[in-house]
């Protein structure tokens, strides 16, 4: 098997193809941030800055793809939320000033320009200086921030939107997810122009966690199904991001049609490829806490090796189940991606799959 490069790593398995070995693609812009020896709030507002921490973040560890990302307000913001800044964290939108005191201001809300509106244009930037500098050969996955359910409960304040779902008309929720869908659809299809190979949203309001799977079907759903269909039919591979245990909705997560599913710790790897198959590539999904931080590189090892084990390494992004911490040590860092390496070489991963086939 010849030598790949990330990029063609990472394509190779979203082919389901058997690639030279499992790419590994961490979602730690937190970690490039403190590599690259800045404050997260230094960067927030820079894409130049942004690309900056990647780069050199990218090259230290030799990681098949990089996760453009900053914090989970961008796209609120740049549809009227109030922002508060932190130093030395993410950047929060704050829920005591909503943009929706009423879910009928939804009409006269306008729609964010992805090339003017906040700070979309930086994460464009990022996005467009990354696919220049490294995009040949690494993998580029360009966020397009919030979901839509995401994106309702950060406009109109997370728990009044929670007992909205239960005291307002249906069609007046959906008018709110719709405006939210259409939102996040211009931004993804901005980073496919600006370069990136895949997008992906974060809809995590809508997991099992926060509501029940029944209400993930009734309000979250049909709005995932639609925007993955709009951003996938406009050229770019779609990936959905939903933080926690999120198995009593992997076969809905699937419906959608999205081509990467981004698994949290909690979810078992080798039961969501029984349920996924070869529907979408699973990202995933070592706990960012323990042991990604608070753990060994052996601990790493070991779970990176499972996980391989219990999907056959086919289809699968190696990654952390959510966003890597600023203090995730050098040492886990480097496990991290070395495992992909050791546990999913080609010759290994060639077994796994006449195991598989004989069992």
């Amino acid at each position: 098997m010849h030598t790949m490069t990330p990029l063609q790593r990472c394509l190779a398995a979203l082919r389901f193809e058997v690639p030279d070995r499992v790419p590994v693609v961490p979602q730690s812009f937190m970690v490039a941030c403190a590599t690259a020896g800045y404050k997260i709030g230094e960067i927030n507002k820079s894409g130049k800055l942004m690309a900056e921490t990647h780069l050199i973040c990218q090259a230290k560890y030799g990681y098949d793809g990089v996760v453009i990302d900053i914090d989970d307000a961008t796209l609120a913001e740049a549809c009227g939320a109030r922002v508060i800044w932190r130093e030395n964290d993410v950047a929060i939108v704050d829920e005591e000033d909503v943009v929706l005191k009423d879910l009928r201001q939804i009409d006269d809300l306008p729609l964010p320009d992805p090339y003017s509106s906040g700070r979309l244009p930086e994460w464009l930037e990022a996005t467009r200086i990354l696919r220049e500098k490294i995009g040949d050969h690494v993998f580029i996955m360009g966020r397009a921030d919030q979901g839509p359910f995401d994106l309702a409960c950060l406009l109109r304040g997370a728990q009044q939107f929670m007992i909205d779902l239960v005291t307002e008309p249906p069609e007046l929720i959906w008018k709110v997810l719709d405006y939210c869908r259409r939102a996040g659809t211009l931004f993804a299809k901005a980073q496919k122009d600006a370069g990136a190979h895949a997008t992906s949203i974060g809809d995590s309001f809508a997991g099992p966690n926060l509501i029940s799977p029944a209400m993930f079907r009734q309000f979250a759903l049909e709005h995932e199904i639609i925007m993955t269909k709009e951003v996938q039919d406009y050229g770019i591979p779609f990936s959905i991001h939903i933080c926690g245990d999120t198995t009593a909705i992997l076969e809905d997560m699937a419906s959608t049609g999205a081509q990467i599913l981004e698994l949290d710790w909690q979810v078992d790897m080798g039961y969501a490829k029984r349920v996924v198959g070869n529907r979408a590539v699973l990202m995933g999904n070592i706990n960012p806490s323990d042991p990604l931080v608070w753990g060994t590189p052996e601990a790493i090892e070991a779970q990176a090796k499972n996980i391989i084990e219990a999907t056959g390494g086919i289809g699968l992004f190696l990654s952390s189940g959510c966003a890597m911490g600023y203090n995730t040590p050098e040492a886990n860092m480097r496990a991290l991606c070395e495992a992909g390496k050791k546990y999913g070489s080609y010759e290994r991963l060639m077994e796994l799959q006449e195991k598989r086939s004989k069992a």
